[in-house]
């Protein structure tokens, strides 16, 4: 009998378990105590309830996850809402503090927030990868992880912005996106310090119905901001699974710090509950000073034996620097900067890092003009000329970012035209490649395009910058010594000087071929939208290729929308499409780009709409050249007449097909979008 009731006990227990599995979707903690969260590594919770998911000690691990999963239902079709989720947490980074209490001002590599399918660790990394992946791992679309990263060191070989930041990552520590820490209050961003030690709150909400991930950051004492620091596009039923565990992980490598979570709550399928500030554990106190005393009086022979100490600790430094001088000298003989055979033809083209350096003021933060996959541009300017210039600064860790350097040093270079974007030079040192540009001080187009925050193009302008951008590509394909098909022609890669014309650059995918012979390619490379359609289906280019992305950039100057926009109804995400069934209903003009507010030249806006739809025509034969597009432009030609039927467009179903399997084509180059001022 009691065998039997025994066997009834844990079977109760099984089911509650089970059950609570199914239907637990939200929880508030203001403290942990009694939380039964699962711990593992460094993290423990102190008698007040305050969660510590590290310390001081080196090269270690702190984890702390809800026990049970959450049902995503990711398969299920009923709930819009299922992959849907809210979290708010307070948390608090310390830096090690001296024996008098005073910080240390480094720390550890920061920690997560996690939502991953296991709680089984095996293999994962202590130092760079927040105790969740390792070297092997990182970058697996098998993982099914996505993290919001709050990290406070620099790490090189995941891309990180800098020492002070937030990310998104997905199935990789390499982040999406992120952002220097900031909040927004008083219609600006400002700085935060995530370790300085004072307790921070954070929000992430994820909306399945609109695809958006939204970070959001500020001091306790403020109520959550307007707007978020990051916000990214993302459709999770790609990444999570049907059960996912959600928690924390933070990691030690050679500093350390305390990272202290005060309070959490979490909701599934809607808003997290508010945590109560007031009702949150509170953080430990610094140590105490030791008392001041009075100096105690030497012994005479202690004395005696203190001068000798005095004398030996001299004679080990000065040692030391003498050491540490050859060091440095032996290493600056090392890591010099690099010349090979072939940078011989391009000597007078060549800066030195010295010069460079002192021209962005030693690259620092201030004067970063942008970032991405490829690396990060600088501001600076030339003492010697004092001339404004552009840094282009990226390592050379792999192959292609070498071939990719020296194409757009050898192309470049020698290409003169006044709607190019010039070259003045390079420089190589230890593992950076570092290209030198005229500055822009405009930026990108795509900024003025799509971005709300920035001054609005009014129509001259914008057709002034699609003839200057057309006669740059007639000058590549047919003006200059050879043809050169450009093959990443799109609104990033358009620059506006100060004068507001435009200049095409960014030719680090650019392909050199004689005249009369055909162009050989290994890979499709360029960018989905921009891309025409035989060239992902062949991987041949032509200037015919160009010419389709130019009319896809002629489209959304037109329209001040992207070529791809995947949360709009069905029938408007590709906006070719759109154009051309609005053609059909005789309302092309309908499409025209609502902040011009109707102050454009109808005859001009109807050429630069039916000329964009004739560019990106399916068949390449169909497509003019780029000389016939410049004369339409020029209004020396008369742009044919052409039914909108006689447009066939490449189909929503293709160009979903292409953009689920061939992300690919956009991230070959690590010198994409050059000088891209906003991205």
């Amino acid at each position: 009998m009691l065998k039997l009731l025994h066997i009834l006990v844990i079977c109760s227990v099984f089911q509650k378990h089970l059950s609570y599995a199914q239907d637990q979707s939200h929880f508030i903690y203001h403290g942990f105590n009694g939380t039964n969260l699962n711990l593992s590594g460094l993290a423990i919770v102190h008698p007040n309830g305050l969660l510590e998911l590290s310390n001081i000690s080196y090269r270690q691990v702190g984890r702390a996850f809800f026990p049970l999963p959450f049902k995503f239902n990711k398969s299920s079709s009923d709930d819009s809402q299922s992959l849907s989720f809210s979290t708010n947490f307070v948390f608090a980074i310390d830096p090690e503090r001296h024996a008098l209490g005073e910080k240390s001002g480094y720390g550890g590599h920061g920690f997560v927030f996690s939502i991953l399918p296991s709680l089984e660790f095996a293999g994962s990394s202590s130092i760079h990868y927040f105790g969740i992946l390792n070297l092997s791992t990182n970058g697996l679309s098998s993982n099914h992880i996505v993290a919001v990263e709050f990290d406070t060191i620099e790490t090189p070989d995941c891309s990180d912005i800098n020492d002070n930041h937030v990310g998104i990552d997905v199935n990789s520590l390499t982040s999406k996106i992120s952002a220097p820490a900031k909040y927004f209050s008083d219609n600006e961003y400002k700085n935060l310090t995530l370790i300085s030690g004072d307790p921070m709150q954070v929000w992430i909400d994820y909306d399945q119905a609109e695809m958006i991930l939204n970070v959001t950051i500020a001091p306790v004492t403020i109520t959550k901001p307007e707007k978020p620091l990051l916000s990214e596009y993302i459709d999770l039923s790609l990444v999570l699974l049907d059960t996912m565990y959600v928690g924390f992980s933070s990691s030690t490598g050679s500093m350390a710090s305390y990272h202290h979570i005060l309070g959490w709550s979490f909701n599934k399928g809607g808003p997290s509950q508010s945590l109560d500030i007031s009702q949150l554990p509170p953080l430990p106190p610094p140590p105490a000073s030791p008392p001041p005393s009075g100096p105690p009086q030497p012994h005479p022979l202690l004395t005696f034996v203190g001068i000798i100490i005095i004398s030996l600790a001299v004679t080990s430094v000065v040692l030391i620097l003498i050491i540490v001088a050859v060091c440095i000298i032996q290493r600056k003989k090392k890591f010099g900067e690099l010349r090979e055979d072939w940078e011989k033809e391009y000597g007078p083209q060549r800066f030195s890092y010295k010069d460079l350096y002192k021209a962005t003021k030693g690259f620092k933060d201030k004067e970063l003009l942008g970032f991405g996959g490829f690396g990060k541009v600088y501001k600076g300017l030339l003492q010697s000329s004092d001339t404004q210039i552009a840094v282009k600064k990226f390592s050379h860790d792999s192959e292609q970012g070498m071939k990719e350097f020296i194409a757009e040093i050898a192309s470049m270079g020698r290409l003169s035209h006044r709607n190019l974007v010039q070259l003045l030079g390079y420089c190589r040192r230890k593992r950076e490649l570092l290209l030198v540009y005229d500055y822009m001080p405009n930026g990108s187009l795509d900024k003025f395009l799509f971005q709300n925050d920035t001054p609005h193009l009014n129509w001259v302008q914008r057709y002034q910058i699609l003839k200057g951008v057309a006669s740059a590509l007639l000058y590549l394909h047919e003006e200059w010594e050879q043809i050169v098909l450009h093959r990443d022609v799109k609104a990033s890669n358009v620059m506006l000087d100060a004068d507001l014309n435009g200049r095409l650059g960014d030719f680090g995918l650019a392909k050199f071929h004689e005249r009369g012979s055909i162009p050989e390619t290994t890979c499709v490379v360029g960018t989905i939208g921009y891309l025409a359609p035989e060239v992902s289906r062949t991987g041949s280019f032509t200037t015919s290729s160009d010419v389709f992305a130019f009319g896809t950039l002629m489209l959304e100057v037109a329209c001040g929308r992207k070529t791809i926009e995947p949360h709009r109804p069905a029938g408007e995400v590709v906006l070719a499409d759109w154009v051309v069934e609005s053609w059909k209903r005789g309302a092309i003009l309908e499409m025209t780009d609502s902040k011009l507010k109707g102050k454009y030249m109808v005859e001009e806006m109807e050429l630069v709409l039916k000329l964009g739809l004739l560019c990106t025509h399916t068949t390449p034969t169909a497509r003019p050249t780029m000389r016939q597009v410049v004369q339409y432009l020029d209004g020396k030609a008369a742009l044919p007449e052409i039914p909108p039927d006689n447009t066939p467009r490449i189909g929503l179903v293709i160009l979903n097909q292409d953009l689920s399997t061939s992300h690919e084509y956009s991230s070959l180059s690590i010198t994409a979008s050059v000088l891209n001022f906003g991205r």
